[in-house]
């Protein structure tokens, strides 16, 4: 049997978990799960980061003996004095790769590597190429884009000699707002939010106005009311040159999310018992992947030949 080449990586934790809560996951996916990198650190909302950040270096240890790769992402969106002094504190860690997640983390990695989150737009070659003269030695692609954008990319990342990441499980992050919609469903304010995010540890669902499902909110962040599934996509993504696949991290036994994609990329378990697998791991979930496929993206479509 001829083992997949592709790496796993676990996205940050986008939800506020307790601490406790927190180190116990982290403790598991350094002693069972099959993944190759882990991103720690809060990048949706700097109010939360007093709860957890004081725990990162044990965690980290705890992962790099476990022969995980150790990622430390940054804040999505920099509003404040403080905020940017910690993406500059961050950036000036030299002993550990940066995700940036927005432009102003993007300029602060500058001329060192560093890694670029899904959240940074680049959605065409010639941004790639600015990313990678700039020190981004990977990019993790926004979830929107098409197999053919995909493509396009990956063509040039192997010129640049840039690793290609794509989003594979989860909600897909779509936008990040100064307005905290999580607190304003509470009727709270933003600065005395109660941290009210913490009910929903994955993200509190959001009907239209006719009850229809559609997206999730998680604080200041929207998220996709689906969750993305890609395990019929990354046989087919992995030859079109993307080296990563990213599963983000929801309130189900992400171990066993991980085993599930690392069996499919190495050939082990066929997709279709995979992907029954999957949806028993997450009991009342919507799964989609329609706008890998060019479609609207809360849609699900079986994957064809060269995706």
């Amino acid at each position: 049997m001829v083992r997949s080449h592709a790496k796993l990586t676990l996205g940050p934790l986008n939800f506020h978990w307790p601490a406790a809560v927190r180190r116990d996951f982290y403790a598991r996916i350094a002693d069972e799960a099959p993944v190759d990198t882990v991103v720690l650190g809060e990048v949706v909302c700097s109010k939360r980061a007093p709860f957890f950040d004081s725990h990162i270096p044990e965690v980290a240890e705890r992962l790099r003996r476990a022969g995980k790769e150790v990622v430390l992402g940054s804040l999505a969106l920099v509003m404040q004095a403080r905020e940017r002094q910690a993406v500059l504190d961050l950036a000036a860690d030299s002993d550990i790769l940066v995700e940036a997640n927005d432009l102003t983390a993007v300029a602060a990695c500058a001329g060192r590597p560093h890694a670029i989150g899904p959240l940074v737009a680049v959605y065409n070659p010639g941004t790639l190429e600015l990313m990678a003269r700039q020190g981004a030695t990977r990019v993790c692609l926004p979830g929107e884009l098409t197999a053919d954008a995909i493509t396009a990319l990956s063509r040039t990342a192997l010129v640049t000699g840039t690793e290609i990441e794509v989003q594979a499980f989860g909600r897909l992050p779509l936008a990040i707002s100064a307005r905290c919609y999580h607190a304003r469903a509470h009727g709270l304010h933003k600065d005395g939010c109660r941290y009210v995010c913490e009910k929903h540890p994955d993200g509190m669902d959001l009907d239209t106005l006719d009850g229809t499902p559609f997206l999730a909110v998680n604080g200041v962040q929207t998220l996709s009311g689906s969750y993305l599934d890609l395990l019929a996509d990354v046989g087919p993504l992995s030859t079109l040159g993307v080296g990563r696949f990213r599963l983000s991290p929801q309130d189900c036994d992400m171990v066993a999310v991980a085993e599930t994609f690392r069996a499919v990329l190495d050939g082990d378990v066929p997709v279709a018992p995979a992907q029954q697998r999957l949806r028993n791991l997450c009991p009342g979930r919507r799964f989609s992947n329609g706008f890998l496929h060019g479609v609207e993206g809360k849609s699900y479509r079986a994957s064809v030949r060269g995706v």
